[in-house]
């Protein structure tokens, strides 16, 4: 009698047929079981300092500066060998991590690319206002937010003031144990019978977005008017010398307060505001840091303004990614004329470093199970985003998808495929067209989130450890999937 284990079906099966991997299995009982752990330490670590665009570069450029990277300045002029590491800043907004490789820039490069903006509120120019004896700021949400998600939250205050003497206030304000933090309140449901017969997207319109910032009067003159707002702006000027004019051409972010925490009795996610992007951020740097001089020119790309659609100097619509290969063309070959430039484009292979939508097991009527990434099932690899046809995607090829394919599979990192939800559901957009354009071959590659675009997102500690790897072996591949 034959075994049921050992029927001719039974083998076409296991032959045939794509058995999805769970990465704690491949991990349990390896040295890389503990990996995934410290690296989910060190990534809460990155999370708690970098709280927005501006502080992500900061970190990013300490760490490499710790880690032998020169500051792109300082080699101006200078050959750069085999194996030199720069790290170049633009507007402190987005930062580019190099290692120049072995092989010419015309061979083509490898690129990896991320955004280190998330969605959150900014303050509105003129924000500070009084109402109900009380002060409050107003807001402009940026990116993609529902703002039903964000009241009734502690949250903090971060951001840069530059007072008309020309001095720098950097402001980060309800992070620490004894800070003060602020809020959005909300209706209270004996009042919000209205309100809750709203729909979800319109119960808190945007112009409701309002801070709480202040409650106790000025006590120097009763007679005068709006008097807590007055007190806080005395406040701010003892404490940081500003004027409320100081406002107007501020740049201050209303963000979640608080740290960085495990989720689940495991230990096994990480929750916390900001992941997307910043978890295939970090999940890049901690890749290039450990590098020695790769065959090909190795560049993590950190770049601004991805949530509201890539533009301005510091997005990766901007003149970054050009003006860095340029400049790295005309120093190493001693040529920058576009045709140059086309040929290392032509020649260049990118990541597109970003997050996808998990299955979500509470809302799963919004995916196809089929097609959608799952936590703990690896770095995801998304074919196209987009959205009604996929408009507006970068449409991987086949090709390129097989050599990276090739590539995971040689080396042991588990991967899988996703989708951002079903057909006609809705869909969103990457920095990937953005590469594509300029000639790279480019498909997106990160993490799977939970709760994404709110301000506590969940990620799993495997995925972020096999994402790292993923971006470290597409860097360090003599050839990609051969």
């Amino acid at each position: 009698m034959v075994e049921k284990n050992d029927s001719p079906g039974k083998k076409l099966q296991e032959m045939l047929e794509r058995k999805a991997i769970i990465g704690w299995d491949k991990v349990k009982g390896t040295p890389q079981w503990d990996e995934v752990f410290r690296l989910g330490e060190d990534y809460k670590d990155f999370l708690n300092q970098a709280k927005t665009e501006r502080e992500a570069v900061n970190a990013i450029s300490q760490r490499a500066l710790a880690s032998g990277f020169v500051p792109w300045e300082e080699l101006e002029g200078k050959e750069f060998a085999p194996g030199t590491k720069f790290v170049r800043t633009f507007r402190g907004k987005a930062v580019v991590l190099g290692i120049c490789g072995r092989d010419p820039l015309s061979a083509g490069l490898r690129l990896v690319g991320a955004h280190i903006d998330s969605p959150r509120l900014d303050l509105k120019p003129n924000p500070l206002y009084e109402g109900g004896n009380l002060a409050l700021l107003k807001t402009h949400y940026y990116g993609g937010i529902k703002k039903y998600q964000w009241p009734v939250m502690p949250l903090a205050l971060h951001g840069v003031v530059i007072l008309a003497d020309s001095r720098r206030i950097e402001l980060a304000l309800g992070e620490k144990e004894d800070d003060p933090v602020f809020t959005i309140t909300d209706l209270l449901p004996h009042l919000g019978k209205e309100q809750a017969e709203k729909k979800l997207k319109e119960a808190i319109e945007g112009e409701c977005l309002n801070v709480l910032a202040g409650h106790i009067p000025y006590a120097g003159d009763e007679e005068i008017k709006d008097r807590v707002k007055l007190a806080v702006l005395d406040y701010l000027h003892r404490q940081y010398g500003l004027i409320e004019e100081d406002f107007l051409t501020a740049e201050i972010e209303v963000v979640p307060a608080g740290k960085a925490r495990d989720v689940g009795l495991d230990r096994s996610m990480v929750g916390a505001y900001g992941q997307d992007d910043r978890v295939c951020a970090y999940a890049m740097l901690h890749a290039i840091l450990g590098m020695a001089a790769p065959r090909h020119t190795a560049l993590a790309f950190f770049a601004d303004k991805e949530e509201i659609g890539s533009m301005g100097n510091t997005g990766a619509q901007g003149p970054i990614p050009l003006q860095m290969v340029a400049d790295l063309n005309r120093l190493t070959l001693g040529d920058d004329s576009p045709s140059s430039l086309r040929q290392v484009f032509a020649a260049s292979a990118a990541l597109s470093a970003d997050v996808d939508g998990a299955l979500d097991p509470t809302f799963e009527s919004v995916m196809d199970k089929l097609n959608a990434a799952r936590l703990g099932g690896g770095v995801v690899l998304t074919k196209y985003t987009g959205s009604g046809g996929k408009f507006g995607a970068n449409d991987a090829h086949a090709e390129y998808l097989a050599r990276l394919r090739r590539l995971f599979n040689r080396e042991g990192i588990v991967w899988q495929i996703g989708e951002l939800g079903k057909v006609d559901q809705g869909g969103g957009g990457t920095i990937a067209q953005f590469l594509a354009n300029l000639g790279l071959e480019v498909v997106d590659c990160g993490v799977a989130v939970l709760s994404m675009h709110s301000p506590f997102e969940v990620t799993s500690k495997v995925d972020i450890y096999y994402t790292s790897r993923a971006y470290q072996a597409f860097w360090q591949a003599e050839k990609l999937g051969e």
